[in-house]
């Protein structure tokens, strides 16, 4: 996809040789006219929602059009449509039906007539297929709820990014405003007459009626994110990706600023997690997960990796604005629209670390936490001198000081365990050993009579310490010559990758990262 973008950018000057701005007087903002020249064939329809807004004469809708127009151009749907084995489109759209039950009862039927029937996916870039129509609407819906509703005084900077955007994340783009603006009126009336935080219970309350959490593990749509439309319709079981989503359009319809948060991974546990923030009419933030009892947040259960906010605007001084995006790890860091806000869920501290030397070292070093038995690129610092700062880093964690190097992870340092009033560096002292005991610990460690457990420790990769059965009724695995200062791994053969690292200090205690 990179290459791809890339190519097409070095057509454009090409392009705009033979397509000169239609509007030759009007000088339109610089990212504007960049976002423009990218769009091609696209800009007339973009152009067309410009000129309804200069013509109506209202300079606030005509910011705000240049603001999404200005941003779209990083801004996409990840879509996909149906194939069958000869790669023919097969038409399907589950919206055409009256209700969600029906429209699985045809497609069943689609399925039994058309052999290998299977999902083909595609992306969909916004500056190609965005239609004037769609951002006009979209612009005089926002002002409608936002002039008329609850939060009539926020500053239009806010407006912009947590009230106007026409997406969540990457879904695809459904006229979404009628639909939960009917739905969901109910919220305005009674945000009248309580306070914010009240109206949100009564929004969970709402939504645990009609969208259960399933977590991603079963999460088996060919979406990676469903359509606004399509929360509605379904009002079935989805991740935290999808739930976040709803309330983001549920909120935001009501004039209601919303922002998307998410951990990308946990520091201390498996998987990540979304959540929203939710502004009053002051602009100060309500931390809002609307699976939990009570949905507003007091503070996090456990130690992140990183906590950020994605925004529709692009943010200046991001990995991807200046490095290759080959030289990135996949994932949000080769994005430009988020914002680092761990420190407003947790204890931070700037990481130092040293790094191994090698050859064409790179530029970037990546913090890595461990998460499902790998570790996890979670943030990015700029090497110095085979040293690395890692800014704003959550305490009571355990990072790895990593390069990214032809697509792998390779460990640059030893891990670093970052507690809250010390540093270690954990650094196995293989001329040191010792037996260690490792005890059973209620809903975290039982074990398995007959069952094999293997104890690994980390020294630029994860080596076999030993191996034990557990004696039938005794409480503790013995193992031998385990190296002291080294961070270890017990893995029992029935792992299903949930598993925490740990060390063993001075007294015998194990702390669990």
């Amino acid at each position: 996809m990179y290459k791809i973008l890339l190519f097409v950018s070095l057509l454009f000057p090409i392009l705009s040789f033979s397509n000169p701005n239609p509007n030759p007087n009007n000088i339109y903002p610089v990212e504007v006219e960049a976002t423009l020249k990218k769009a091609g064939k696209n800009r007339t329809e973009l152009e067309k929602a410009i000129i309804y807004f200069k013509k109506m004469g209202d300079p606030l809708k005509l910011k705000a059009v240049y603001f999404l127009i200005g941003n779209m151009d990083i801004h996409y749907s990840a879509d996909y449509y149906w194939v069958d084995m000869q790669g023919n489109k097969i038409e399907y759209n589950e919206l055409a039906y009256p209700d969600f039950g029906k429209a699985v009862i045809a497609f069943e039927d689609i399925k039994r007539k058309t052999p290998r029937l299977h999902a083909k996916s595609v992306i969909y870039q916004d500056i190609d297929y965005m239609k004037a129509d769609f951002l006009i609407d979209n612009v005089e819906n926002a002002f409608k709820v936002w002039k008329n509703g609850y939060a009539k005084n926020i500053p239009f900077n806010d407006f912009c990014e947590y009230i106007l955007p026409y997406r969540a994340s990457i879904e695809p783009l459904q006229n979404w405003h009628y639909a939960y603006q009917n739905r969901f009126e109910w919220i305005t009336k009674m945000v009248k007459s309580k306070t914010i935080s009240q109206t949100l219970n009564y929004v969970a309350e709402d939504q645990h009626n009609s969208f259960t959490n399933s977590w991603s593990a079963e999460y088996t749509e060919p979406l990676p994110r469903l359509g606004a439309l399509q929360l509605l319709f379904r009002k079935r079981k989805g991740p935290c990706e999808d739930i976040v989503d709803l309330e983001l359009f549920t909120l935001r319809s009501q004039g209601i600023p919303v922002a998307l948060d998410f951990i990308p991974y946990w520091a201390t546990s498996t998987d990540g997690h979304f959540f929203n923030t939710v502004f009053d009419d002051k602009t100060h933030g309500i931390d809002f997960d609307v699976m939990l009892t009570p949905p507003v947040i007091e503070r996090l259960l456990r130690e992140p990796s990183k906590v950020l906010r994605i925004t529709f605007s692009k943010q200046p001084g991001l990995l991807a604005d200046f490095e290759n995006v080959k030289n990135i790890p996949v994932g949000f860091m080769r994005t430009l629209n988020y914002i680092d806000i761990t420190n407003k869920y947790w204890q931070t501290t700037n990481l130092n670390c040293d790094l191994m030397p090698i050859s064409n070292q790179p530029k970037i070093a990546y913090a890595c936490v461990f998460n499902g038995l790998r570790w996890q690129p979670t943030w990015w610092g700029r090497i110095k001198s085979n040293t690395v700062s890692f800014s704003n880093m959550s305490k009571g964690a355990v990072f790895l000081p990593a390069y990214y190097i032809d697509g792998k992870i390779k460990a640059a340092g030893y891990p670093v365990a970052e507690g809250y009033n010390h540093e270690i560096v954990l650094k196995p002292d293989l001329n040191n050993r010792r037996p260690i005991g490792i005890n059973e610990e209620d809903k975290y460690l039982i074990f398995q009579p007959g069952k094999k457990y293997k104890l690994y420790y980390w020294d630029n990769k994860w080596l076999l310490c030993g191996e034990k059965i557990p004696v039938p009724s005794e409480k503790t695995i013995l193992f031998e010559n385990v190296p002291k200062n080294a961070l270890l791994l017990l893995l029992p053969e029935y792992s299903k990758g949930k598993e925490r690292p740990f060390m063993i200090n001075d007294e015998g205690k194990r702390i669990w990262w």
